[in-house]
């Protein structure tokens, strides 16, 4: 029987697999992959730096809803990609890592860039903390079974990362060509919500005087919002969504509250502290968004009564008791839930007052960020910067932001159209994430306008995005609010402290200082714009989408913070304020 190459029959299986992009770099203990790369109808995206790699990898299985495939090196270049890796897999994004290794049989010796100091051939060590799982192949046979769990791991149930550690000599082994022995299931059902528990989840909505349904990230595709709408608008039951469920629904719609938390407004919080009755749909009720889980601000748990669904067992109960749990896809769940509801009510619910009062509220909030948005103050107010954007970008097009104003604040009160998307790092609150991921995603949608709206903090981390999005074609537009500094963790510092010491970037001399962001996009082959007047915003953003190459948008912007009216316990630790059980 002919053979092939480890490497030749992996490509192949991904082909397979409809794999149509590896992102990564290249070192010696993973260029017998890439060579049956070259080939095969996959792309190599190169990244310049892992972390990068690994964000743009993200922001494709963002985009598409398929995993990412994710190529390292041994010891350093699997190293550089954690930040991205570990990103991914907090926001239950399916990644699934290759990566090279030493060869088998130097096991114990320290070879090149091997990480051995206290253990032999560890590297997946480095990702299990996060990681779905990882495996360590030991024969170039296995490689084809492993793959097909990999793959499937990353994407069902909760998806996730996961990683496939190669040694070198192994892509290099004879086997048999794949022959699609290693199919990925043609039809993977889901775990839907249980009758009895149905029927009690829907009494007990109907019962309450005050319902209120939380979503979070995992609330994803077409059929589990319209669910979602289908049982709120039944009941007139007001939403409220974390930071990673924003733009699940239309920041328009009439019972959406916005964001509790941190960021959330006193009267999303008069909601969330007031429900007796809360349905709670993949969401881990994470710190921000739960303003440190303290029921002062936030949520009441008890007296109200939380109903948690989450596909993941592990989120039911973790941050808050259950009165009624249950492990289910959110679709199937939200469907069935419904059902039950009108067999028992008839008639839709009206509740005088609701919409009007929760219209009157967010309306407020979008209009004081456009009365901002109007200063022709220079450097510019982070609000002018949104409105300028809201105005200029067509409705469909993806916002990838980073952390800071870029991130809190469009979730806060940037009133992002039905059609658009927002896509920000949740779980890690990576910076960096931005640049990189924007160019993943303008590469799985290609048709779409993407902005990878970022700080300069975030874009000084990632500056191998633009080259990557000049090699790849792919049209981002980065828009850079330039405040020379760590603006939010200065804010805070100043805010706790009274000084913003090493937040600032300043120069030998202790001046203001500013990479010329612009200038790098040109010499990277981008166009580059540098912001010097209020006006000269919009007309750069629409000199970039006209041209549709990738930009680079310098925009100096004051240092100004984002308005937080819930509680972060950070600031009680700066100011020497600890809850009584921690003393």
């Amino acid at each position: 029987m002919s053979t092939v190459t480890a490497a030749e029959a992996l490509v192949a299986q991904l082909e397979s697999y409809g794999v149509e992009y590896v992102f990564g770099t290249c070192g010696h203990t993973n260029i017998a992959l890439l060579d049956a790369i070259g080939p095969s109808s996959i792309e190599f995206v190169i990244a310049r730096h892992e972390q990068a790699a690994a964000h743009a990898a993200d922001g494709y299985a963002r985009a598409t809803g398929r995993p990412g495939v994710l190529l390292t090196h041994v010891g350093p270049g699997m190293m550089n990609a954690v930040t991205g890796v570990a990103t991914a897999a907090l926001d239950s994004v399916p990644l699934v890592v290759i990566t090279g290794d030493i060869p088998s049989y130097y096991y114990g010796r320290h070879p090149h860039q091997e990480v051995n100091l206290h253990a032999d051939a560890d590297q997946t060590a480095i990702y299990r903390p996060f990681c779905k799982r990882t495996w360590e192949v030991q024969r170039a046979q296995d490689l084809p079974r492993v793959t097909e769990r990999a793959f499937f791991t990353a994407t069902s149930g909760r998806p996730g990362s996961v990683l496939i550690n190669v040694p070198m000599d192994l892509f290099n082994r004879p086997v048999a060509p794949y022959a699609d022995d290693h199919p990925l299931p043609g039809h993977l059902g889901r775990p839907g919500l249980d009758a009895a528990t149905a029927d009690r989840i829907a009494e007990t909505l109907l019962q309450a005087e005050r319902p209120l349904i939380y979503f979070g990230g995992g609330l994803r595709g077409a059929g589990a919002r319209a669910a979602l709408l289908d049982l709120a608008e039944y009941l007139d039951i007001p939403l409220a969504h974390s930071l990673m469920g924003k733009g699940t629904l239309s920041d328009r719609h009439p019972l959406l509250l916005g964001m509790p938390g941190f960021w959330g407004l006193d009267t999303t919080h008069e909601h969330t502290k007031g429900a007796d009755v809360v349905l709670a749909l993949a969401t881990r009720f994470a710190e921000t968004d739960a303003s440190s889980w303290d029921s002062t601000y936030t949520w009441n748990f008890p007296p109200s009564k939380l109903m948690q669904i989450d596909i993941d067992p592990a989120e039911i109960g973790r941050n808050y008791p259950v009165h009624i749990g249950a492990v289910a896809d959110v679709e199937l769940s939200l469907q069935r839930i419904g059902t039950a509801v009108r067999a028992r009510q008839t008639t839709a619910v009206t509740r005088p007052g609701l919409r009007e009062g929760i219209a009157a509220a967010r309306g407020a909030v979008f209009a004081a960020a456009r009365d901002a948005g109007r200063s022709d103050n220079f450097p510019l107010r982070p609000q002018r910067i949104l409105t300028d954007l809201r105005e200029a970008l067509p409705d469909n097009a993806v916002l990838v932001t980073d952390v800071g104003w870029n991130k809190n604040g469009v979730a806060q009160c940037y009133e992002l159209p039905e059609q658009g998307r927002f896509i920000t790092p949740g779980g890690a609150s990576t910076m960096g994430f931005g640049p990189a991921a924007a160019v993943g995603v303008q590469i799985a949608q290609p048709d779409r306008v993407v902005v990878a709206l970022i700080g300069d903090g975030g874009m000084s981390a990632q500056l191998p995005a633009v080259p990557m999005a000049v090699e790849q074609g792919a049209p981002v537009i980065f828009v850079v609010m330039n405040n020379r500094a760590h603006g939010t963790i200065a804010d805070l510092q100043a805010s706790s402290f009274g000084r913003s010491y090493g937040c600032e970037f300043t120069d030998a001399e202790g001046q203001s200082y500013s990479p010329d962001f612009a200038q790098y996009g040109q010499a990277c082959g981008a166009d580059g714009y540098t912001i010097a007047s209020p006006g000269e915003l919009r007309k750069a953003l629409e000199s970039a989408l006209t041209r549709r190459r990738p930009a680079v948008l310098d925009v100096p912007m004051v240092n100004e913070p984002v308005p937080t009216p819930g509680h972060w316990n950070i600031k009680d630790i700066y100011a020497g304020r600890f809850p009584a059980d921690t003393i």
